[in-house]
């Protein structure tokens, strides 16, 4: 694994110099487009919209749009001095330290583990266990490949993470409800949707959770390079529409007990769940 960042954690007057890891990885199925004819990859050009003409690399400034189509100009040293791709010394610059409960997942992006370098083992270990002994998370700032990030530090495990976050107002506000968003619902609906809800509850157990489309794709990609059949996978059931919700809820409840205690639950009661 190589590390996407090298720097430092400062808080107070403490430095701890630490090494950046990507915490997780996209394993989504990846598809590359070919000619049709003898597989040869696409490759994309760049070009100018004006007159289609390919444009180098020595030809290309950076524009920031104003209005529809208006552009303004950057130079390098113009965006250094406004703060995008300084230099100096890669700082983890932790502004405050707030209770993790009171931010919003929202605001969170990406996921990345924070390994101490070997002279900052002992106080990276003491600012690990004091987050975790008082509970809390570090609210920072830091920027990494020519950007500047809102993130966390929190302890996870045995080990510092950081994630990213959005900026207060990269958050959109909930769009306004519809008319028909203002629906009457039953109080018995509310106690037999909770009821559902507790007897689907139980502890979150990651790797219960599979990406079947992703295996799907790999054991076909696998029967191809063999030259062999593809077998199409069976889709989901759509579900028909529900006239009695309340009915489907209790369908749902005892559907749930008897997969639970090892039953299998009859087709009906399979597409009311």
């Amino acid at each position: 694994m190589r590390p996407v960042w090298k720097g430092a954690i400062s808080f107070g007057l403490v430095s701890i110099p630490v090494v950046l890891y990507s915490a997780t990885e996209d394993r989504r199925p990846k598809f590359k487009q070919l000619r049709q004819s003898d597989r040869s990859p696409i490759r994309y050009k760049r070009v100018a919209e004006a007159d289609g003409r390919e444009v180098a690399w020595s030809e290309i400034v950076r524009g920031y749009e104003v209005d529809r189509g208006a552009y303004v100009v950057f130079t390098d040293s113009e965006l250094s001095a406004a703060g995008m791709g300084k230099k100096g010394l890669p700082l983890i610059e932790v502004i405050r330290f707030v209770e993790g409960t009171e931010i919003d997942p929202v605001y969170y992006k990406s996921s990345y583990y924070l390994k101490p370098e070997k002279t900052g083992l002992r106080a990276y270990r003491i600012l690990l266990e004091a987050l975790r002994a008082a509970g809390r998370v570090g609210v920072a700032r830091f920027s990494m490949r020519g950007k500047e990030h809102l993130s966390t530090l929190r302890f996870h495990e045995e080990s510092l993470l950081l994630e990213t976050m959005f900026w207060p107002d990269e958050i959109r506000d909930i769009p306004a409800p519809e008319e028909h968003e203002d629906a009457e619902i039953r109080p018995e609906e509310v106690e037999m949707a909770k009821l559902l809800i507790e007897t689907m509850s139980g502890p979150f157990v990651g790797d219960d959770y599979k990406d079947k489309t992703r295996e799907n794709i790999e054991e076909a990609a696998r029967l191809k390079v063999e030259g062999k059949e593809v077998v199409s996978v069976d889709a989901a059931t759509e579900p028909g529409e529900v006239v009695d919700l309340l009915a489907a809820l209790k369908a749902s409840v005892e559907a749930t007990r008897m997969a639970a205690e090892g039953h299998d639950p009859s087709p009906a009661q399979r597409a009311v769940s």
